[in-house]
């Protein structure tokens, strides 16, 4: 095990906490139920599991497949295909996923540069692509003969047209640069608190308030691409409902199901890596007594996750002239 500074937090499990949590896993051997899927783990080859999966019961499918580059996930590696071969290999993969889906279901496939272009061209074909999503990676070392790779895309898809989008769950709160007050005076969609002016936004497809996981947030794993659990909850909130089935086949490290359990909707992944699924399992464990997402109060995303902003705040509701709720952290 890695010998780490005192005040790492980075989540890992000894070989008896292995032992233990892994009684939570599941593995199929025959077609199963949408019921006996609630908020499990599966610990198998996703070839293996997909066939026996249910149809129709996805209300939210997100997909963070290994991208197209060389990349060692605790001893099981994946190698970058040329590009026809990564589109093939996706093309099965996505048609394997789409009996899954219900008829009003949303899908979000992350992706970096090189491997948007390949999943766009698959996607494109079966659903309805709704938006590309940027959003700011800002970890990781610089390139002394290139521009720092420091984004990742996340494509928006659609079965139909009739889909799941809650606007007023994922809005922003940003400072105000330019703080208007109508003729009478009182601030004109902002509000201002001890920290400063903030005003709610609406959320745009491109984001610059996502922190990476390190080593003194409590959600970080060793899982080389762990997404946020921030970047998460944003696509859970904005296109699924409390109670709605979230699937998310290549799990990782679980964050997907640790922000839906944390989000109150049903879930199911599946991960091929045992310490991986245990990391996963002892997540969901925590999250049962400490729902807090980083970068997330009082229904709103703030624009870093910074607890030192997020104090009381009044501010209008846009133009229907209503007013939050004072955020209290």
């Amino acid at each position: 095990m890695k010998k780490r500074a005192p005040r790492n937090r980075t989540l890992t499990c000894t070989e008896a906490e292995m032992e233990l949590l892994s009684t939570d896993l599941l593995r199929l051997t025959k077609p199963v139920s949408p019921e006996s899927l609630v908020n499990r783990i599966l610990n198998q080859d996703l070839d293996q599991a997909l066939p026996l999966l249910p149809s129709c019961f996805v209300d939210l499918l997100i997909l963070d497949p290994p991208y197209n580059l060389t990349k060692n996930y605790n001893g099981h590696v994946f190698r970058s295909r040329e590009a026809a071969e990564y589109t093939a290999w996706f093309g099965r993969i996505l048609s394997l996923l789409l009996p899954l889906l219900r008829p009003r279901a949303s899908l979000y496939v992350c992706s970096d540069w090189q491997t948007s272009s390949l999943v766009f061209s698959v996607l494109d074909e079966h659903l309805h692509v709704r938006n590309r999503i940027t959003w700011e990676r800002e970890k990781g070392r610089g390139a002394k003969t290139n521009w720092k790779n420091n984004t990742e895309d996340i494509w928006f898809c659609t079965v139909a047209d009739d889909y799941c989008f809650n606007v007023h769950d994922v809005m922003l709160k940003r400072r105000v640069i330019a703080p208007y007050r109508s003729d009478d005076g009182n601030p004109k969609d902002w509000g201002e608190s001890q920290n400063g002016k903030y005003r709610l936004t609406h959320p745009s497809n491109l984001w610059s308030d996502i922190t990476i996981p390190f080593w003194s947030m409590p959600e970080n794993t060793d899982h080389p691409t762990q997404k946020p659990e921030k970047l998460i909850a944003k696509l859970v909130l904005a296109s699924s409902n409390p109670g709605d089935f979230v699937f998310d086949p290549f799990l990782g490290s679980g964050t997907t199901a640790v922000v839906a359990r944390k989000l109150n909707r049903r879930f199911c992944g599946i991960e091929l890596d045992r310490e991986y699924c245990c990391w996963a399992v002892k997540r969901l464990r925590q999250a049962e007594t400490d729902t807090s997402i980083q970068g997330y109060a009082d229904g709103v995303f703030w624009e870093r996750n910074s607890l030192n902003d997020q104090k009381s705040c009044k501010v209008p509701r846009g133009s229907r002239g209503k007013t939050l709720e004072l955020f209290n952290v």
